[in-house]
């Protein structure tokens, strides 16, 4: 059994009156991640990680922010569509661990549904699955609500027949 580590990053701006997608779940909140797709900055974050981890490059590379395909679209279809370009490698996920930083709303309230959620994309089950949450105390960007940040790791992992 071959295995790797991937590490994922996303960051969002977040703007008033706009609709707030993590972890495919839509948040109830006054303001919402702005980017071209629906800008689930933890989905984002989990794809990149797994990209990476299988040496597939990143998400941007597949799913290019230009690309009118991916205008507007869930992000939950893009981490299925990762998930296909790792399976085709001989590569399955053994687990992601993902950390949100954000000043509000609380995110504890909807960690059950974004696992579901993620869980089904991904074919994974829930417990293989944790997100945690955190502030930035108020600093810099985050602090003052302007934006957003997920990270997440994953290992993945391929049978000694491919």
């Amino acid at each position: 059994m071959k295995i790797r580590v991937g590490f994922g990053f996303d960051v969002h701006q977040l703007v008033e009156n706009h609709p707030f997608i993590l972890g495919g779940v839509k948040l109830d909140h006054s303001a919402g991640a702005f980017g071209h797709s629906d800008a689930d900055v933890l989905v984002h974050a989990i794809c990149d990680a797994l990209l990476g981890a299988a040496n597939l490059r990143d998400i941007g590379y597949h799913f290019s922010n230009t690309d009118d395909r991916w205008k507007g679209i869930s992000s939950l279809i893009i981490l299925k569509e990762c998930v296909s370009l790792l399976n085709q490698k001989g590569w399955s996920i053994g687990n992601i661990d993902a950390m949100l930083c954000l000043e509000a709303p609380k995110i504890n309230p909807y960690i059950p549904e974004m696992k579901t959620k993620i869980a089904e994309a991904s074919g994974i089950s829930e417990d293989d699955i944790s997100i945690k949450a955190t502030t930035n105390e108020t600093m810099g960007f985050i602090g003052r609500k302007e934006g957003l940040v997920a990270y997440a790791v994953c290992l993945i992992e391929k049978d000694s027949k491919f």
